[in-house]
């Protein structure tokens, strides 16, 4: 399959483990697997990957930090026309693969695909998952008041990243503004004029394996983030921006008075309500420091991509 999938990992070797077991265990192998490699200290049990007889695997330890910064990276080194992303805290599922590459061929270059996002289980006392996507079957194109990618369940065209001009390495775990890097670049993508197609069939596991105590600290970085991402394209004569970030506030403080008078379940979050409101609150704080904190530090700066 003419295709490269980029795999971005940092000190987390039995996470990652699982991960490429599960990709080498699926119908449809890639031509390659690119592991981007960021970690303190290489794992020596990884030292033999490139021998793998049913894939071409190619590890790239690197010295950089950041998330968006190592799938740059990985689509850089990439050698096949099509790219596929994903985490080392997944576990994708036989078809996985295979229905996100075929839904990207049918779109020709036009669209940027995208999956679906299950919790998986518990493994340890109150784990959470960060990210879900339940995915209908859908094809979003211009301006939409959602998030609708998942930028470690996806599959591109080379010639539509170049364009878009990959992830900015400002944003995204491993920098001042931890989070909101794809939903930036997928505000680009749709400003590009490409589509974002959702196949509910390209399925994966987001692993469940933070701590209880680790949700309001992850849910103010994502905040932060997603704050950076609306600032760095707020614009006087154009609304649009601005409307989405007060609207993200505004269902943010909706949504505490809500928990408190209800115990909804949330999937992948076996959380007490108290965690679960303490999080939508940092999440509404996050959010406005990051958009102030980039005003005022990187409104002026280009990325370096």
């Amino acid at each position: 399959m003419t295709v490269s999938l980029i795999l971005c990992t940092r000190d987390r070797p039995r996470l990652l483990s699982a991960a490429l077991d599960s990709i080498l265990a699926g119908e449809t192998l890639p031509g390659e697997l690119v592991i981007v490699d960021q970690s303190d200290a290489l794992d020596p049990g990884f030292a033999g990957l490139d021998r793998n007889d049913s894939c071409e695997i190619r590890h790239i330890p690197t010295a950089s930090r950041g998330l968006s910064r190592a799938r740059n990276e990985g689509a850089k080194a990439a050698r096949f026309p099509i790219l596929v992303f994903t985490d080392d805290d997944v576990i994708v599922t036989p078809g996985w693969l295979s229905n996100l590459v075929e839904a990207a061929l049918r779109g020709a270059g036009r669209t940027v695909v995208t999956g679906c996002v299950l919790p998986g289980a518990d493994e340890g006392y109150a784990g959470f998952v960060p990210t879900l996507k339940p995915c209908r079957p859908a094809v979003y194109e211009g301006r939409v008041r959602s998030d609708p990618l998942v930028t470690f369940n996806m599959a591109l065209y080379r010639e539509t990243w170049e364009r878009v001009g990959g992830f900015d390495v400002r944003l995204g775990p491993g920098t001042r503004f931890p989070g909101g890097e794809d939903n930036e670049f997928a505000y680009r993508v749709l400003e590009a004029g490409y589509g974002i197609e959702c196949v509910p069939e390209a399925v994966l596991f987001h692993r469940a394996w933070r701590q209880a105590s680790d949700y309001v600290p992850v849910r103010w970085a994502y905040g932060r983030g997603q704050g950076a991402f609306f600032a760095k394209h707020l614009r006087l004569q154009d609304p649009f921006i601005l409307r989405r970030l007060t609207g993200s506030l505004a269902r943010l403080a909706i949504r505490v008075p809500v928990r408190l008078f209800s115990n909804p379940s949330v999937p992948g979050r076996r959380l007490p309500r108290s965690s679960l409101i303490s999080g939508d609150i940092a999440l509404a704080l996050g959010t406005l420091h990051g958009t102030l904190d980039w005003l005022l530090t990187e409104r002026t700066r280009r990325s370096d991509r």
